[in-house]
This record gives C-alpha cells, sequence and structure tokens, in this order.
C-alpha cells in the first residue's frame, strides 16, 4: 500500500486462455505477483526491470488458480445487493462515519449540474440529472471534498495516539490502493475509504503511519503494526474483500 509505482499500458491481447489483464511496475516489488480484485481487475505487480514478455508465461503456470479465483471472485460479486450495481445512487451510505446521506434528483433545462446540501444528509443534484457519468462525476468530488474533511482531523488524532507523526495527507481515489505512504511521510488516502467500516478505515491509517518507519512489509514492519494494533490481522485479512463495500457507481 506504500510505494510510489509506474503504471504500465495494458497489454493490447490477451493470451489464449488467459483473462484480460493489466501490468503493474512497484519498486517495492521482489517478485512477480498476481491480484484479483473484486471489481474483476487482475493485476500483475512485478519488479522494477523484470520483463514484461514473461509476464504471459507465468499466468499460463497459475491459470487454474487464476481462473478459480476469477470464479470466486464472481461469486462474490453475484452476492451483493442490486443497489451496488446502480447506474447513480439514491443513497451514499458511508459506513466509515455511520452516515447514510439521501440523494435527491431535480431536472431542469440547463445542461449545466450542480450539486448542494438543502438539508443535513441529504444531496441535491439539479440540471441534466439524465446524464449518469455528469453526476456520478459530481458525486465522487463530493466524496473528495467529504474524505479530506473527515480524514484528516482523524489520520492527526490517530498518529498523535501511536506516536507516529506523518508530514501531509491528500485524498485521492486510487483504482486498487486503499492508501499509500511515500519516504517524505506524506500518506495518500483513497476517498472509497468512506465506505469501509470504521474499524478496517482504523487499520489502514495504522497501517500507513507505520510506513513513516518501515517502507516496506518486513517482519519489523508488521511487529510495529501489532505493537500499535494487536487485533490488526483479522483486519488484514477482512480488507481483502473490503472492494465489496464500495458501490459500482464510485468506480465507473
Amino acid at each position: 500500500m506504500t510505494e510510489s509505482s509506474q503504471q504500465l499500458e495494458l497489454l493490447e491481447r490477451t493470451p489464449p486462455g488467459l483473462p484480460a489483464y493489466r501490468v503493474r511496475e512497484s519498486r517495492r516489488a521482489r517478485h512477480v505477483s498476481i491480484k484479483v480484485h473484486l471489481n474483476g481487475d487482475i493485476e500483475v505487480v512485478i519488479p522494477p526491470g523484470f520483463d514484461v514478455a514473461q509476464v504471459p508465461d507465468i499466468l499460463h503456470k497459475r491459470r487454474e488458480w487464476l481462473w478459480q479465483t476469477v470464479r470466486q471472485v464472481e461469486y462474490k460479486t453475484a452476492q451483493l445487493d442490486e443497489e451496488h450495481f446502480e447506474p447513480k445512487p439514491n443513497q451514499v451510505d458511508l459506513r466509515s462515519r455511520q452516515q447514510t446521506w439521501d440523494v435527491l434528483y431535480q431536472a431542469g433545462p440547463s445542461q449545466r449540474l450542480t450539486l448542494t446540501q438543502p438539508r443535513p444528509f441529504t444531496l441535491m443534484l439539479r440540471g441534466h440529472v439524465d446524464d449518469d457519468t455528469a453526476c456520478t462525476d459530481l458525486l465522487r468530488q463530493w466524496l473528495t471534498r467529504k474524505a479530506r474533511a473527515e480524514f484528516a482531523p482523524w489520520l492527526r488524532e490517530l498518529s498523535f495516539d501511536v506516536g507516529l507523526p506523518f508530514n501531509k495527507v491528500s485524498i485521492r481515489g486510487q483504482k486498487t490502493r486503499w492508501a499509500s505512504c511515500s519516504t517524505h511521510k506524506d500518506i495518500s488516502l483513497n476517498y472509497k475509504l468512506l465506505f469501509l467500516p470504521p474499524e478496517l478505515v482504523h487499520y489502514v491509517f495504522v497501517h500507513e503511519l507505520c510506513h513513516t518507519i518501515h517502507m516496506n512489509h518486513s517482519n519489523a514492519f508488521w511487529r510495529l503494526v501489532g505493537e500499535k494494533q494487536a487485533d490488526y490481522q483479522r483486519h488484514r485479512d477482512h480488507i481483502r474483500d473490503g472492494w465489496r463495500y464500495v458501490p459500482r457507481w464510485v468506480e465507473s
């Protein structure tokens, strides 16, 4: 969750017998790893300088595991409520803050789309509300502002409590990471954390704060995490499926 990484171009062709995937080079990676995300994305992480031409052979050797994992992800996706797949929401459930926001849509002659908060826990979109993409773009902008307002003080307080200072915090919308920490102790948080239960967000914060000391996932790093959060392991296991909390419109 901590390295700055370079996103490689998507492979133009999918080798026979393999699903589509993307390759990402990570400065922290020591070996090739394969990740199947709940949104269906398959990501191959390679260390710097690794010959990307070898990736198809690696995937072919693990294709049985890969297809089994893809089927498991499809099964998990099938268990999600229909609301998870709505093109735009009528409610936004921010589990991290135990808040549910109603979303209202009011059509108007203007092509311009605006978002206001007419009353507590209610958002109103006015204008060209038939444009689902424009609506969700505006809602994601609101999520970014909301995450900055909620997470910055939360992280500062936790930083003080665990005795791990950081430099600054920023909010982004990463596709495959909940957060990251730079060598300058700058922490970047994904606004999608808003949708996760608070105990998972707390774990992510502790995880990143520990990266201000150890910029890796060494034994020393995990010992430090354990010192700061004794029950971290169950949250570490749980967050692997954390994307199921994030509605599909947020990923659009």
